[in-house]
Order: structure tokens, then C-alpha cells, then sequence
């Protein structure tokens, strides 16, 4: 305790806070700019610009890319009040689940018909063992039996198929011939596949100053992985894939981790009309680029899917329909998208936004 006349407190007082750095809890934080983290970096934009509040999906919407951010009855009913809140029509909740597990997330969402899909995964029990393949597929037949109506969020991110998955089926990549069995079977009875290949490419580059996806990608990073496909040969695995199974619907997600190269994305979706791409999970990769995704999402206005992948708070909700619908400009969503590029709106019209949110959906979705 300091103690003493008033101007002998106030000259301790100084002494102490010069030394320490110390500031009253009431004081605003002061950082040189030389000493700030870049994990800290929050711009703030100073323009006086227009600001769009977008409440609701200006047409009701298809969430095709959720997942399970409800494990009881009570939070699938707040769930069900958000959607309603902000526009959303449906929700599928990709589980990339089977067995018990798949059966007991089904049984709670099916409380609610006509709100929320669920979707199941592959069983990869046994995938490095002699005769595997009839047995997952019988588990895939059962699980559509139950109420499956697609399968994912499948994920290869160049080791093999381990993403979501509880069993890691490691070196069996998306184009393997152990999987045809299950993708001709998903084919057959009418099962959309959500698969994600790959991750952004900056999370393959250097991790250093030139690298302008840093912050998210350092904490991701795959350039220091061994054996691991690259992003354009998980692209050529996706494609293998695809081609080889004609009848089977393949949902590449996440732009198939395309948003520095749309235009590769786009030969895709030219060549194979069983693939779609959902948009989820990359608004921050794609409102940095405002001019060119829009002309991309408006030339493959009939391929593309509505999902976010962001869990289901309304803000983000809302977030996403002000990057799809307004115009605004030079906007940050640093904690929300986990990027630090400033971001601007699409304005799409209503015949690309109705497409997007809701009739592309409904054109490859078993229950409609």
C-alpha cells in the first residue's frame, strides 16, 4: 500500500505505472505498433459507406451444409425459432455418421419433419482388411432404411478418408475401388454425397509474409505435412470420382476449396452434371474477390448450393445473406469468418438468390 500526501501518491503512482506498464482496469489498452500480434490485428473500418441489414433470406432457404449443433430435444426447438427467425426453410445435418450413433442423432431431429434432413456416412470398418465393401454398403442401406436421405460431410484432406469420420481410413482416397461399391450404391438409391477435398491453398504455401491467408492458415497448415496429396491432386481424385459414377449426385463443398481458382471449379461443373458445389464455410475466400465470384456464382446459377457450415447463431445467418444480397463494401467478419481481408456484397439478383437458396436444393434433394 502506498501511503502518504496526495501529490506524494500521485508521484509514486507515476513512477509505478512508467516501469511496469501498468494501467487502471478503467484505462484504454495502448499498443505500439511495432509490439501488435497479428493474431490481434482488428481493423476497423472508418468509411462512410452504406451498411445493409439483412434480417431474413430474402427467399426461404435450404441449409445444405449443417451439423449436429443440437444435443438435446430443447435445443433443436431453439434451433427450429432461429430458423423460422431468419428464413431458414430446411437445415440438412450432415452426421457422416452409421450405426447407434447415426440412429440416435436421427431419432432426435425427426421430431421435426420437413425442417431438417439427416444425413449418414460410410462405415470404413475393416476398409484395410480382405473383403471389405459389402458390409458398408448393407450399413448404407440401413441407414436410408432409418431415414438417411444423403451421405457426408465426407472429407479426404489428402491422407485418406479420416474426415469426420470416427474410423480413419487411411490412404483410401475418394477414388479408391473400396469405395465404388458405396458411391454406384448411393447412386442407386438416390443419395446425394457432400465431400470435402482438400483445404484452401494457403494452407499449403509457406507459412510466412507472402502468405495473405496467414492467420487462419497457420493454424490449419498442411505444408508441413508428410504424404500428403496436394489440393490439385485431391481436385483429380474428386474428378475421378465423379466421372466414374454418372448416376451417383456429388456435392463438392466449400467451393471444392476452389475460391483462388473458380475458374478450375468451373470446368468441372461444365463437364459433369452430376456435381454441384455448396458455398459454405468460404464467404470470406469469395467477398474478397466480390466482382469475380459474382460473375461465377451468376454463370453457375444452377449448380450452386446455399450452406454455411458456421453453426446456426442468427448473426451469422445474417451475415451470410448480407454478403449474397447487399452491395455493401470494405466490411470485416474477422471473428466470425476466422479471415482478415475486408469483405464486400454480391447483389444478386432475385433469379440467382431464389437458385441459390432454395431451387437448386430442390432439385437433388430425395426428400423434397
Amino acid at each position: 500500500m502506498i501511503t502518504g500526501t496526495p501529490k506524494f501518491v500521485l508521484h509514486c503512482l507515476v513512477i509505478f505505472t512508467f516501469f511496469t506498464g501498468f494501467q487502471s482496469p478503467g484505462a484504454i489498452a495502448q499498443t505500439l505498433p511495432d509490439e501488435i500480434l497479428l493474431k490481434n490485428y482488428r481493423p476497423q473500418s472508418v468509411f462512410k459507406i452504406p451498411q445493409t441489414y439483412v434480417p431474413k433470406a430474402k427467399f426461404p432457404a435450404i441449409e445444405i451444409h449443417a451439423h449436429s449443433y443440437a444435443d438435446d430435444y430443447e435445443q433443436i426447438v431453439q434451433w427450429v425459432k432461429i430458423m423460422d427467425e431468419v428464413g431458414i426453410q430446411k437445415a440438412i445435418v450432415l452426421t457422416a455418421q452409421t450405426g447407434a450413433k447415426f440412429d440416435s442423432i436421427y431419432a432426435g431431429y425427426a421430431r421435426y419433419p420437413g425442417r431438417f434432413e439427416v444425413w449418414c456416412g460410410f462405415d470404413y470398418t475393416g476398409y484395410d482388411q480382405p473383403g471389405y465393401g459389402p458390409a458398408a454398403v448393407a450399413e448404407l442401406e440401413r441407414c436410408a432404411r432409418v431415414g438417411a436421405t444423403g451421405v457426408g460431410e465426407l472429407g479426404d484432406k489428402g491422407k485418406g478418408m479420416f474426415y469426420s469420420h470416427p474410423t480413419k481410413a487411411w490412404g483410401m482416397h475418394f477414388d479408391d475401388p473400396r469405395m465404388a461399391p458405396l458411391l454406384e450404391k448411393c447412386g442407386e438409391l438416390g443419395l446425394p454425397i457432400n465431400i470435402h477435398v482438400g483445404e484452401p491453398l494457403w494452407f499449403y504455401q509457406p507459412m510466412d509474409s507472402t502468405n495473405d491467408g496467414l492467420m487462419s492458415a497457420f493454424e490449419w497448415r498442411l505444408d508441413n505435412q508428410k504424404d500428403i496429396v496436394d489440393l490439385a491432386g485431391m481436385i483429380n481424385i474428386l474428378e475421378r470420382a465423379v466421372k466414374r459414377h454418372p448416376r451417383t449426385t456429388f456435392i463438392a463443398c466449400h467451393f471444392a476449396n476452389l475460391n483462388h481458382d473458380l475458374t478450375r471449379l468451373g470446368e468441372l461443373l461444365d463437364k459433369y452434371p452430376n456435381l454441384y458445389a455448396d458455398i459454405s464455410a468460404r464467404y470470406a475466400e469469395s467477398a474478397t474477390i466480390p466482382r469475380f465470384a459474382k460473375a461465377f456464382i451468376e454463370k453457375y446459377q444452377d449448380k450452386l448450393l446455399y450452406g454455411t457450415d458456421l453453426g446456426n447463431d442468427p448473426d451469422m445467418y445474417r451475415m451470410t445473406f448480407r454478403i449474397l444480397e447487399s452491395n455493401d463494401e470494405h466490411f470485416y467478419e474477422i471473428d466470425e469468418l476466422r479471415y482478415f481481408w475486408s469483405l464486400s456484397g454480391f447483389g444478386l439478383n432475385d433469379t440467382v438468390l431464389e437458385k441459390l437458396y432454395q431451387k437448386n436444393a430442390l432439385k437433388i434433394l430425395k426428400s423434397k
